[in-house]
């Protein structure tokens, strides 16, 4: 049994708004219904075979000024390229954002309604990652957040030190999941979070107890009776585990 990532979920006042910011900006495809859900173009398949898709959901408070806790990094091939990423991204309304960043290669921005985001200088790691580089996870401990998402996911573990945790799909394809360690933790409930998705025939239920006994707890935000179950990691992280699909 294992899970995939299959969707960073991100909460907006204006899920269809946000949505089709970050439709254009990936150069993806928004689908809205309930919520708006940003996959690559093309016919609409979900879950995507390769690529981790983005699902904007309603709620309705605004974003804290803290720093969320998980963000993504945008991948580009060239200087060239990062610059006008930078400057498109910012005609489509994303804004420059002081993370504490200092003086690097990378450029900080927000989204819309202030979800901060990454555009990567050009790095050989992800020239194949597609538009998104990775899904960045601030954390305490990122050796012991490698043992419990390598063991939670069939993705495989490519590097662990005492800086950074990096995991991608086995299949070697799509873009990575990294756990950067900083200082300080959790101090408030996630604005961006994973969903995972058991395998067809899998069992929900089975793969939730798998989680709780590899260190997840149960997280009660108010959801109900939903065919979803809430979690934390050992970190504290939320995330979700769907139905199979």
């Amino acid at each position: 049994m294992a899970l995939r990532p299959v969707m960073v979920n991100i909460k907006a006042l204006d899920h269809v708004a946000v949505g089709r910011f970050w439709a254009a900006a990936l150069g993806w495809t928004a689908t809205s219904g309930q919520t708006t859900y940003v996959g690559p173009p093309g016919d609409f398949v979900w879950p995507d075979p390769v690529y981790v898709g983005i699902d904007v959901v309603a709620v309705p408070e605004p974003k804290t000024p803290a720093k969320n806790r998980v963000h993504l990094d945008l991948a580009t091939t060239s200087a060239a390229h990062q610059a006008e990423l930078v400057e498109r991204l910012r005609a489509l309304g994303a804004t420059p954002a002081d993370v504490g960043q200092g003086d690097v290669p990378w450029t900080v921005l927000a989204d819309p309604e202030g979800n901060e985001f990454c555009v990567l200088e050009p790095r050989e790691r992800y020239r194949d990652t597609g538009p998104i580089a990775a899904v960045v996870v601030d954390c305490v401990d990122s050796r012991a957040m490698a043992r419990f998402w390598g063991a939670a996911t069939d993705w495989t573990v490519q590097e662990v030190t005492d800086e950074l945790a990096a995991l991608r799909s086995v299949k070697g394809v799509g873009s990575y999941l990294e756990f950067l360690r900083v200082p300080g933790g959790k101090t408030g409930p996630d604005r961006v979070h994973l969903d995972l998705l058991p395998y067809p025939g899998d069992d929900q239920v089975a793969e939730v107890a798998r989680l709780r006994a590899l260190g997840a707890a149960d997280l009660d935000l108010g959801q109900g009776d939903v065919p979803w179950t809430c979690l934390t990691d050992p970190d504290g992280h939320e995330f979700c585990v769907l139905a199979p699909h």
